[in-house]
């Protein structure tokens, strides 16, 4: 099993910066990508930014150029810094990995961006 914690969502104003993390634990060794997914008020949860353990991003459209995914191996660990917020990036933010077939998922933190 891994159990995956998210840190570092709030309340911040239009064009501030924010800065996610989680920290992954359990039985990390064999996790793949890693991710964020977030899931705006009223909506479904869509994809955000993802890793490879290789370091291979992808992006969704809205926050290519102001978010940036990265992780850190050795402490099973991932990132996302996010720019130039914008009203439409509140949601909640979840963390996710993959390891051996399985999908894994924290529990999510709030990002409220106020115009």
């Amino acid at each position: 099993q891994v159990q995956l914690v998210e840190s570092g969502g709030g309340l911040v104003q239009a064009g501030g910066s924010l800065r996610l993390s989680c920290a992954a634990s359990g039985t990390t060794f064999g996790i793949g990508a890693m991710g964020w997914y977030r899931r705006p008020p009223g909506e479904q949860r869509e994809m955000v930014a993802l890793i490879t353990s290789g370091g291979s991003t992808s992006y969704a459209d809205s926050v290519k150029g102001r978010f940036t995914i990265s992780r850190d191996n050795e402490k099973n660990m991932v990132f996302l810094q996010m720019n130039s917020l914008k009203p439409e990036d509140t949601a909640v933010y979840y963390c996710a990995a993959a390891r051996r077939m399985q999908d894994y998922w924290g529990q999510g933190t709030q990002v409220t961006v106020s115009s």
